[in-house]
C-alpha cells in the first residue's frame, strides 16, 4: 500500500519495501514562499559535564596541547570548519546550579563548585565567561548563555546580562573593564532556566511561566541592537500541556523562543550500549529519533494556535543519542561512543529541522566534546572527529539556504513486525543558486534506490558524498581515525529530468547541483 504526504514542509511517508532493491521517489517543489533553514539549526551545546569543558575544550594555559587561552587548538579548528553558528553553555542541569560571579576575575581568587549533577567533581570555576565568550568570538559563533533561574536569584542574572552587554558606565560594565575586557560582547541568546520541570526547580509549569515572566522583566537590553532573545524553558517529549501554558500564560513580548529536549532513547532504565547494540536497539533507536517528527508538529500546531504570525521561534536545543557510558568510565560523565548509528540520527533529525524551518529556528546537538553525541573525542594529545561530525559538516551547505519542500514517498524499513520510513530527506537552494538534497536511508539491510523529480530545476553539475561503513557499530578510534569519513559517491543518474541515486544500507548522501 503506498501512502504518500506532500512535504510543505513537513512529511510523513510510507511504502510497502520491495525483498531486494526498494524504490523511493521524491519530488522538489521550490516555492519563493518557502522559509530559510536558519542556520542555527546546527548550533551545539557544551556543559560542564564530564570531560566536555576540563579536558575537553579547555586544557589550560600551561598545557603541552596547543591551545589558544587555555581551549585546545585542534578542536577550535575542527568547530570552525564545521561552521558552528551558536554554542549553548553552561548547562544543562549545571546551569541552575552555577554563579556566574565565581568564574570571573583572577583565577586564584575563584571559589571551587562541586558539581552535584555529574559525578560529585570539584570544579575550580577556571573556565568562565570571559573564556566561554572569548571562544565564540574565535569561533565566529553566537554564544547562547542559559541563565541560573533555579538557585539564582533575578539580580544576579540580571547582573550577568548587563556585565556581558552594556557598554555604559555601571557597576557591572566597570568590573568587566577590570577584567580585562573593554567593550561588551553583545550577548543575544539567553535561556530563563533549563528543564524547569525536572532539574532545574521540578516546577509546575503554571508555576514557571510566572517565574519566566519575573526573570524576563528585569533582563533588560543593555542597549544591545536588537534586543535580547529570551528562551523559555520548555517541554520534554510530549508534554503538551508545559508548551500549552506557556503560550498562553507568558506575553509574547517577552518571549522569543519556547524549547523543546527530545533524546533518542530506548528505556531510561536500559538505555543500551554505545558500541555492540542489537538489530531490536538499533530499530528501537531510531524510532525515538524519528519521533522528533512528531514532537515537533504537535508542538507547532499548539504554538500556531496562540501565535500563528509565527513570532515566537521552537528552539530544540538539546538533542541526540543517549546510551549507557562506556564500560570503565565515571558514570556521572557521559562518555559514550560515536558510530554509523548516531549518524543516521544526526541526518534524520536535521532533515526533520530542515523540513519545519518555518518554526523551528535554532537546535543545540547534546554535546560537542566527550558527552553524549559528541562530534568530537578527546584522549590526551589526541582527537578525533566523529560520524556525527562529518555528517553535520556534509550538511552545513544547507545553512541559511531557502528550503525546497519535498514530497517523498519511502519503502518501509521493518523489523519484527514494526515499521519506519527507509528514507527520510531534505533540500534547499542556497544564496549562489546551488541546490543541495540530503538524503538518508536508515534500514539496516536494504539498499533504496531513490528516483529524485529535479526537471523542473534543469539541474547540472551534480555531485555528492556519502558517509557509510561495512557495518553500523563502526566508529572512528584513535588508533584508527579515519576508519569513517566522507567519500565522493557515484552511484547516481540523471536521465530525462529524473535523478535516480541508490543509497546503500545505512548512508548518508548529499547531492550538490548548479
Amino acid at each position: 500500500m503506498l501512502r504518500t504526504t506532500r512535504i510543505l514542509p513537513v512529511f510523513l511517508l510510507f511504502l510497502t519495501p520491495l525483498i531486494t532493491l526498494a524504490q523511493a521517489t521524491v519530488s522538489l517543489n521550490p516555492s519563493d514562499e518557502a522559509p530559510v533553514i536558519d542556520k542555527n539549526i546546527y548550533g551545539h551545546f557544551a556543559e560542564h559535564l564530564g570531560r566536555c569543558i576540563y579536558d575537553g575544550l579547555y586544557v589550560g594555559e600551561k598545557s603541552n596541547i596547543p591551545n589558544t587561552e587555555g581551549v585546545r587548538n585542534d578542536i577550535i579548528n575542527a568547530l570552525k570548519d564545521l561552521k558552528i553558528p551558536n554554542l549553548r553553555w553552561p548547562g544543562g542541569c549545571f546551569a541552575d546550579t552555577y554563579h556566574w560571579k565565581d568564574g570571573v576575575g583572577p583565577q586564584s581568587e575563584r571559589p571551587t563548585i562541586v558539581n552535584t549533577w555529574w559525578g560529585n567533581v570539584t570544579e575550580d570555576n577556571s573556565f568562565g565567561t570571559h573564556n566561554f565568550l572569548n571562544l565564540c568570538e574565535e569561533l565566529g559563533a553566537e554564544p547562547y548563555l542559559a541563565g541560573n533561574v533555579g538557585s539564582g536569584e533575578v539580580q544576579e542574572l540580571a547582573d550577568w546580562v548587563q556585565y556581558v552587554n552594556f557598554d555604559g558606565i555601571s557597576p557591572m560594565s566597570d568590573w568587566r573593564k577590570e577584567n580585562g575586557r573593554e567593550k561588551p560582547w553583545g550577548v543575544k541568546y539567553w535561556g530563563v532556566g533549563n528543564e524547569a520541570w525536572g532539574c532545574g526547580g521540578n516546577m509546575r509549569v503554571e508555576y514557571y511561566a510566572d517565574i519566566y515572566r519575573k526573570y524576563a522583566t528585569f533582563m533588560s537590553d543593555a542597549g544591545l541592537e536588537g534586543g535580547l532573545y529570551k528562551i523559555a524553558s520548555g517541554a520534554s517529549n510530549d508534554d503538551y500541556h508545559w508548551t500549552e501554558v506557556l503560550m498562553r500564560d507568558i506575553p509574547h513580548n517577552l518571549l522569543q523562543g519556547v524549547a523543546l529536549h527530545h533524546y533518542s532513547v530506548i528505556d531510561w532504565n536500559a538505555k543500551g550500549p554505545s558500541v555492540g547494540f542489537s538489530e531490536d536497539q538499533y530499530f528501537k533507536t531510531m524510532e525515538q529519533a524519528w519521533l522528533m517528527e512528531e514532537l515537533i508538529t504537535k508542538h507547532v500546531e499548539i504554538m500556531d494556535k496562540y501565535d500563528p504570525k509565527g513570532k515566537v521561534d521552537l528552539i530544540v536545543d538539546e538533542w541526540g543519542g543517549w546510551y549507557d557510558v562506556m564500560e570503565d568510565t565515571n558514570p556521572g560523565f557521559l562518555f559514550q561512543q560515536n558510530t554509523m548509528r548516531d549518524a543516521m540520527i544526526a541526518g534524520m533529525t536535521l532533515n526533520i529541522f530542515h523540513n519545519h524551518a518555518r518554526r523551528v529556528k535554532m537546535a543545540n546537538l547534546a554535546q560537542v566534546v566527550n558527552v553524549l553525541q559528541a562530534v568530537i573525542l578527546t584522549e590526551g594529545e589526541k582527537m578525533i572527529l566523529t560520524p556525527t561530525y562529518h555528517v553535520m559538516k556534509m550538511y552545513n551547505v544547507h545553512q541559511d539556504a531557502q528550503l525546497i519542500p519535498i514530497e517523498l514517498n519511502t519503502p518501509d524499513f521493518e523489523f519484527n513486525g514494526e515499521k519506519l520510513p527507509a528514507v527520510n530527506a531534505s533540500a534547499s537552494k542556497d544564496a549562489a543558486g546551488k541546490v543541495h538534497i540530503s538524503l538518508v536511508n536508515i534500514d539496516s539491510k536494504k539498499s533504496n534506490t531513490v528516483s529524485v523529480a529535479v526537471g523542473a530545476l534543469k539541474l547540472k553539475d551534480i555531485s555528492a558524498t556519502i558517509l557509510t561503513s561495512k557495518t553500523l557499530e563502526d566508529h572512528n578510534t584513535f588508533e584508527s581515525p579515519e576508519k569513517i569519513q566522507p567519500e565522493q559517491f557515484k552511484k547516481f543518474k540523471l536521465k530525462n529530468g529524473t535523478l535516480e541515486v541508490e543509497l546503500p544500507p545505512f548512508s548518508v548522501v548529499v547531492l550538490e547541483a548548479n
